[in-house]
């Protein structure tokens, strides 16, 4: 007991590491039991952060913060009408006829399993087909009967989304037009004696301000690369898996591994075992390749370097708490945690002083 209060009043007796503390758990209360209603807000303040950069840039060429803003924003709403009439029709499509083209993918798939035992008998045994093919058959079952209730479901998601269009550019466009007003009021509820609390926010609002940035452009450049390298090996359902493949970057490892079985399948029962499915295995793993080596990299260049095991462990624990919110931010939450740790008071003890 003497050894656990002697640890607890050398790591906690500073007024700065209990208001460190406070904030944190207070932080993530809010999140836990307030994420869900206040999801508009807290992507208004992703966007934000995505559009101050440009902002500030225009800044510094002389242009008024309110005509930066307005430019801004403006050119956030055109994109937004631009991805709303021409890319969510189009994705919407493709899905309806993948689901649609489901069952005959499966039984594709299933056909080329039942061979698999007379191709390599000495590596695979029928009943070990059979339990794959049973394991399939049930959770398809499953899937059918589920698709009901996620069809009237789908009403009041609807009705959340439009909401949610309609609050979310309002959200942004006050928030970068009145940034100073809002932290100069966030500010006077901070207490005095908080330099701890502002020294880990400056580093970590730095490291998520380039995170979603950086983030941003990766999605944006590898889901554009992978639908010109799509179409242009005429590979079906071009822009849905695109699409996938762009936004699998958001999970570090797990994300382009999960992607490749979509897209394998697809090209295997368009191509077969032919040369254009090689092609289009081949050019995904370039582009895997080049995101990882080259790409991330370069736009994470001013982001803390975290271990592939803390940046997987992240990913697992915060998607289980959050969602997909919680994978979007898993590296800066893991900068945050890495921030905290080496902002920590450290002193050092002579052993012959403590009992």
């Amino acid at each position: 007991m003497n050894v656990i209060s002697s640890w607890f009043k050398r790591n906690f007796s500073d007024p700065q590491i209990v208001i460190l503390i406070s904030a944190l758990i207070l932080g993530f209360v809010f999140i836990i039991y307030f994420g869900k209603p206040l999801a508009p807000f807290l992507t208004s303040i992703v966007v934000a952060y995505l559009l101050e950069s440009v902002i500030t840039r225009l800044e510094k060429l002389k242009i008024p913060r309110i005509l930066a803003v307005g430019l801004v924003f403006l050119s956030f709403v055109v994109l937004m009408m631009i991805l709303i009439v021409w890319l969510v029709p189009k994705l919407t499509t493709q899905i309806t006829q993948l689901a649609q083209a489901m069952p005959a993918y499966i039984s594709t798939g299933l056909d080329f399993l039942r061979t698999l035992p007379d191709k390599y008998p000495s590596m695979i045994e029928p009943s070990q087909v059979q339990s794959v093919i049973a394991g399939v058959t049930n959770e398809m079952t499953k899937w059918g009967q589920n698709i009901l209730g996620k069809t009237v479901s789908s009403v009041f998601s609807a009705f959340s989304i439009a909401v949610f269009l309609v609050v979310m550019p309002i959200l942004v466009f006050f928030l970068l037009k009145d940034k100073a007003v809002i932290v100069a009021w966030l500010r006077q509820f901070s207490p005095k004696d908080s330099k701890l609390t502002l020294s880990v926010w400056h580093q970590v609002d730095a490291q998520i301000g380039n995170y979603v940035r950086g983030k941003a452009f990766e999605i944006l450049l590898v889901g554009l690369t992978s639908y010109i390298v799509f179409v242009f090996l005429d590979l079906d359902y071009a822009i849905l898996l695109a699409t996938l493949t762009g936004f699998s970057v958001l999970v570090p490892f797990i994300g382009a591994v999960a992607v490749t079985i979509p897209i394998a399948l697809v090209a295997f029962v368009q191509f077969g075992w032919t040369a254009p499915f090689a092609y289009v295995m081949i050019s995904y793993g370039v582009i895997q390749m080049l995101d990882g080596n080259v790409l991330v990299p370069w736009l994470f260049s001013e982001v803390n370097n975290l271990h592939p095991v803390a940046i997987i462990v992240a990913v697992l624990f915060f998607g289980g708490v959050w969602g997909f919110w919680g994978v979007f931010f898993a590296i800066p939450l893991a900068t945050l945690v890495n921030a905290i740790i080496e902002s920590w008071p450290k002193k050092i003890i002579n052993p012959n002083q403590e009992g």
